[in-house]
């Protein structure tokens, strides 16, 4: 009898084992932490606040956490080692000293990513590399009015940031013209100049970009200028695919 029960018991055992292999326990990953930076020297827009507002709407969805910061001297090698991506949120004018400068590119060859959001490419006009790694700089807008409806082409169709939009894609914005275009990027979005006044680029005139440089990834999305934006579920998704992307998702 005695002999029986430990069957019994064996089996017993063994079965739950093999139910416990079957259903494991779902392991949640860390989350990863995303610094957005909000210094300005420059012109500063009210579209900030919402900005930071989705993207930690965006973390909390999504598993990665939003640290908002407007003081440079958060851009140290020790700090910045805490985050998987960085995020400039329409910044504007020179916002790091030459230490916080090299700091950043380090954090960059080191496997670190970038995301450049409207304004972001209206900084740092005397710092090459930093040019380079956003893809172009800011160098006019239309005006009266500044924000106006374009058409927006989608260039690739299977990026995480433009999978879900359509291959023409209608929004109001400020749409920024640029210089020293880095020849090196991915477009992904291209803005149609013949859907709107103002525009200076000519049929290469792209809006939304990516690469990897320096031995990071860098992203830049030129949308962000109105409030309105961020409220756009189209707009939004766009953002997250871009933060996913730059997190190597």
């Amino acid at each position: 009898m005695k002999f029986i029960k430990s069957i019994a018991i064996t089996f017993f055992c063994i079965s739950l084992t093999l139910s416990a292999q079957e259903d494991p326990v779902p392991v949640r990953k860390r989350p990863d932490f995303v610094l957005v930076f909000t210094k300005t020297e420059g012109y500063r827009h009210n579209s900030i606040t919402a900005g930071v507002k989705v993207l930690r709407e965006l973390g909390r969805e999504n598993n990665f956490i939003v640290i908002r910061t407007e003081s440079s001297e958060d851009f140290t090698e020790r700090n910045l080692k805490n985050y998987g991506l960085v995020v400039f949120l329409s910044t504007t004018g020179d916002v790091l000293d030459n230490d916080e400068q090299q700091a950043f590119e380090n954090y960059i060859k080191g496997g670190g990513s970038y995301l450049g959001i409207h304004a972001a490419a209206d900084t740092e006009f005397d710092w090459a590399w930093y040019g380079q790694l956003v893809g172009g700089y800011f160098t006019s807008h239309p005006n009266d009015p500044n924000v106006r409806k374009a058409t927006v082409q989608r260039v690739v169709k299977d990026h995480p940031s433009t999978k879900h939009l359509p291959d023409a894609w209608t929004r109001n914005d400020e749409w920024y013209n640029y210089k020293n275009l880095n020849a090196n990027v991915t477009v992904l979005l291209n803005l149609e100049e013949a859907s709107y006044e103002g525009g200076t680029n000519g049929e290469n005139h792209p809006i939304a970009w990516a690469h990897e440089f320096d031995g990071g990834r860098a992203y830049y999305t030129g949308g962000g200028h109105t409030n309105q934006s961020f409220m756009e579920p189209d707009f939004r998704q766009h953002l997250l695919g871009a933060v996913e992307w730059c997190l190597g998702r």
